[in-house]
């Protein structure tokens, strides 16, 4: 018989940790062979981010990764998601050029360590750090042919070093913001755009398009490698990360509704095809998959990876986001919750809940495990406050109050197969075209000492987990 107390509990092997990419927190970005990430010149540039400052320090992770683990093991964490930096691990990024092994080995004992303290690695191959050489050689992701054979070989190395200890692999995190922030809207490196006066060069109206299908076939292929050649003996997963928030309608017009749902139908990983929508909306800039990579595409997740933060109101706009225009205001003239420091971002549990039943009970996931891989809140001018003020950070706690109950709800009354939860962020860190202004840690990082000091988020997420989740024979 199973007690009321388990049955009130996640499972025992349901995972929990937090989450971090590695041009965020490393830093030493001129150190032992690594070579340029498309972040790196990028970040230099003026305005490119919002405070000016750029990631050759960020939170100095490289030299002070065994203090970070040590404070991931204090926390209790079950898992730590991290990035690998693929042009530390290859320098020139290409399939012909030569693997760093300082790049390797830096992987590896940080890959040691986490098991040595009971974390499990859960780790993304490519988070937005393409190496600045491909983009140079042949214009990087806008270049289906040879990206997809790089990225492929890039994979390989990492799965032949890493696969035997690393038993959860991510592909790439958010393909949306390479192709639209990078491409579309030009905010992200490598910052190519229609708009003469952000970008020298770029179409918004075809490049993210050609990106996002580079993209989707090197995710694709790397997951057929690692199922051919790797899996059988390593025994691990392997799946992709997209980004998707709640989408509710504004108001009950046929419009908005329909609105509401264009919002969240972007998705060929799962569906073997473009919806029929974007094809629509597209048309001849939509670029087509041939039968055979379609083949390659449909199916190729082991489990489905979701960032998620907020809920948005929507009624129609433009094509970046399936012309669906997003609101926090209700009709009435209220907010739908608190105010993150960036301006996309409220506070809306409801929202989560039902992002997870929706996403559980389309038949696209109902045979994959389905794991929440960011979800957080930055708390509107922490920048600015004292330390002490900021570790009291009340806003991100009530985020993650209701957030935290909305998973449970979601497990335990509706029925959901959510498998993992990691909050973003483990650490204060560079938030890319934000800078250091906007703080999604739950650990604050004073950047002048680069001490790490917990805030209460951490201190509530740690005795949450530990009171709701099934401690098995522990």
């Amino acid at each position: 018989m199973m007690s009321a107390e388990v049955a009130n509990k996640l499972p025992k092997d349901f995972i929990w940790g937090f989450a971090t990419a590695s041009f965020q927190i490393e830093g030493s970005t001129n150190v032992d062979g690594r070579g340029k990430s498309i972040w790196d010149d990028f970040s230099k540039q003026p305005k490119k981010t919002l405070d000016g400052r750029d990631g050759d320090v960020a939170t100095d992770s490289y030299r002070l990764w065994k203090e970070d683990i040590a404070l991931l093991a204090h926390y209790g964490v079950k898992s730590y998601r991290f990035s690998l930096s693929w042009s530390r691990i290859i320098p020139l990024g290409g399939r012909n050029d030569p693997v760093n092994p300082k790049g390797i080995a830096f992987y590896s004992n940080l890959i040691d360590a986490l098991l040595e303290h009971g974390i499990i690695p859960f780790v993304t191959l490519y988070h937005w750090d393409l190496p600045q050489a491909l983009h140079d050689r042949y214009g990087g992701w806008l270049n289906k042919d040879e990206i997809v054979q790089d990225y492929v070989h890039y994979a390989k190395v990492c799965f032949q070093a890493f696969g035997d200890r690393v038993k959860h692999w991510l592909t790439v995190n958010e393909p949306w913001c390479v192709s639209i922030l990078g491409y579309g809207r030009g905010v992200f490196a490598p910052g190519r755009s229609s708009d003469r006066e952000r970008s020298p060069e770029g179409d918004s109206s075809t490049e993210p398009w050609i990106v996002g299908h580079s993209v989707i076939l090197s995710h694709a292929h790397a997951v057929r490698l690692y199922r051919e050649e790797f899996k059988a003996v390593q025994g691990g997963q392997i799946g992709i990360t997209l980004n998707g928030d709640w989408a509710m309608p504004y108001d009950d017009s046929p419009q908005n509704v329909e609105a509401a749902q264009h919002a969240l139908d972007v998705d060929p990983i799962y569906l073997g095809h473009y919806p029929e929508y974007m094809k629509q909306m597209l048309q001849e800039r939509l670029p087509e998959f041939t039968p055979e990579e379609l083949k390659v595409v449909k199916g190729s997740s082991d489990f489905y990876g979701m960032n998620t933060y907020t809920t948005h109101l929507c009624s129609g706009d433009d094509e970046f986001q399936g012309f669906v225009e997003y609101t926090f205001i209700r009709p009435d003239g209220t907010q739908l919750g608190t105010q993150a420091h960036c301006a996309w971002l409220q506070d809306y549990p409801e929202g989560f809940r039902d992002l997870l039943n929706y996403i559980w009970k389309l038949g696209r996931c109902a045979d994959l495990d389905f794991s929440v891989t960011e979800n957080g809140f930055a708390v509107k001018d922490e920048s600015s406050k004292p330390i002490e003020e900021a570790l009291q950070d009340n806003d991100r706690v009530n985020y993650f109050k209701g957030n935290t109950a909305s998973i449970k709800a979601a497990v335990l009354e509706d029925g959901v197969d959510v498998r993992a939860y990691f909050p973003w962020s483990f650490l204060d860190n560079f938030e890319w075209a934000d800078g250091y202004i906007t703080r999604f840690g739950v650990t604050y990082v004073d950047y002048e000492t680069q001490q790490r000091y917990p805030k209460e988020s951490a201190k509530f997420l740690v005795k949450w987990f530990g009171d709701n989740v099934d401690a098995g024979d522990r």
